[in-house]
């Protein structure tokens, strides 16, 4: 930051408007003179322009000082955000919101994100130092040069009381496999996306993506990224699952299986063409500072509304209050996996499945451990004929039965691939075996198989594979009955 004189010229504001064309964008001129005097205004833009940030400016001597925020406003004391220092503004701009002209330095939307007073400590070429009383920004920043012409900007006091810092991993809350529940009026129905669990941390200019299993996955659908221009300014975790959409609109596992195991970003950017993802979000986990567990979830699918999350990528379908029958019946209808019972007055519990929530399915399916394969015959001989798969009972992995449908040549071609490394003489099941010629594999692979129901002895009738699952671990593969 050059040193500053004690009155500003038209002249001092030449680099912005050498930026702008006056006949073309809504923007203040700046052009009559500038008195000096002692403002302590300030102004935060949400500024959607080729990326979304936010523009702090602090009146000083007749301008305002102007900061590119690429992550907003700091809440926590503890870390450092980037503050990317640019040319002086005239003050008209305290004022000043719009659309600036697509092709225009800036172009896109600018709104008054927060606006305000300050005290200033120190105002010095290479640091600010200042207390803020805004709407939202509150509280002492400073504001450093680092090297080179980068800043910082850094909250120096505690934040509020009643500001809860964001909690950096959630496991998912979980439903149990049930039949509709009896008092209808104490309940809201959903949907049952038959896709991957995420959980959505969401931060001023970054958003992270988590699996039920706490692994990153935000680099496998950037799409969903982009759900931080509609949140803006907010910090908010969101619960939800990605879905991919078949062509006659319904959700598809087995579509899905198209994403999730893909890893370099060329082959991300490829699918991503073909085979969009969409996140359908739920639930509402953190908002306005606070976290929302304890909150019912009535309240929580309200507040959750009012963030209008329905983009590209991203939607937030309705949930019905009452009448689960008749949503079972339409969903079975349109020939989707089934719906989810949630209490009206239920509080989100971190990992935990209960009877709080409940899952019922139009078909019977559940995830199944892989122990092995049978090799193909007739027309699929040389290739997997079949998953030997099973579930765990008191730390043992029992036998469920074998699974010779649903795959394409894709799918039989990652199988082959995933289970190759994994091979092993000795089988991985306890009590009843396989038949003869069974080739075994360590038991880390999940599929999620859809079947008519379970035998007497314990094996699955009329099985089909729909796909892998990277988001559970094999030892929590248990068998599901309905309650």
């Amino acid at each position: 930051m050059a040193k500053r004189a004690k009155t500003k010229t038209p002249e001092q504001l030449e680099e912005y408007r050498a930026k702008r064309d006056s006949a073309k964008t809504p923007e203040p001129r700046g052009a009559a003179p500038a008195a000096a005097g002692n403002g302590n205004r300030f102004v935060v833009h949400e500024h959607h322009a080729r990326r979304l940030h936010w523009d702090l400016r602090l009146e000083h001597n007749g301008v305002l000082l102007s900061f590119a925020l690429p992550r907003g406003v700091p809440r926590d004391p503890n870390e450092n955000r980037l503050a990317v220092h640019t040319e002086d503004h005239p003050i008209e701009y305290l004022d000043f919101h719009g659309t600036i002209p697509r092709g225009e330095y800036g172009a896109g939307e600018m709104t008054i994100w927060d606006r305000g007073t300050y005290e200033a400590e120190k105002i010095e070429q290479n640091k600010i130092v200042a207390r803020f009383e805004g709407e939202r920004v509150r509280g002492r920043y400073a504001l450093f040069q680092t090297r080179g012409d980068d800043w910082m900007i850094h909250r120096m006091d505690p934040p509020p009381a009643d500001v809860e810092p964001l909690p950096e991993r959630i496991e998912p809350m979980k439903a149990t496999l049930a039949k509709l529940p009896s008092d209808d009026e104490r309940w809201a129905y959903e949907i049952k996306w038959d896709g991957v669990r995420a959980v959505a941390y969401c931060e001023p200019g970054h958003v992270r993506l988590e699996s039920r299993n706490l692994r990153e996955i935000t680099g496998q659908y950037p799409e969903v990224g982009r759900i931080r221009e509609a949140i803006g300014g907010e910090s908010v975790i969101l619960d939800g699952e990605l879905v991919a959409f078949d062509g006659e609109g319904r959700p598809s596992f087995q579509r899905l299986q198209r994403r999730m195991h893909v890893a370099s970003e060329s082959e991300v950017r490829r699918r991503m063409g073909d085979t969009p993802v969409t996140y359908v979000i739920f639930d509402l986990l953190y908002a306005d500072g606070s976290v929302l567990f304890e909150r019912p979830y009535a309240e929580r699918r309200e507040r959750l509304a009012a963030f209008g999350l329905d983009g590209e990528a991203w939607q937030t379908p309705a949930y019905h209050p009452g009448d689960g029958a008749a949503l079972l019946a339409a969903s079975k209808a349109q020939g989707l996996e089934g719906i989810v019972a949630k209490r009206l007055d239920s509080p989100y519990r971190p990992g935990k499945r209960g009877r709080e929530w409940l899952k019922v399915k139009n078909h019977r399916s559940q995830e199944l451990v892989v122990g092995g394969w049978l090799p193909g015959k007739g027309r699929r001989e040389g290739e997997l004929g079949a998953l030997l798969v099973g579930y765990y009972d008191d730390g043992e992995l029992k036998y469920a039965g074998k699974v010779g449908t649903g795959f394409d040549a894709g799918t039989l071609r990652m199988l082959r691939e995933r289970l190759g490394p994994l091979e092993t003489e000795k089988s991985p099941f306890s009590g009843r075996q396989p038949e003869r010629g069974s080739i075994f594999v360590e038991p880390k692979l999940v599929a999620e198989i859809e079947f008519g129901e379970w035998t007497n002895a314990g094996t699955l009738r009329h099985p089909s594979f729909k796909g892998l699952r990277d988001d559970k671990p094999a030892r929590d593969v248990v068998r599901e009955e309905p309650t």
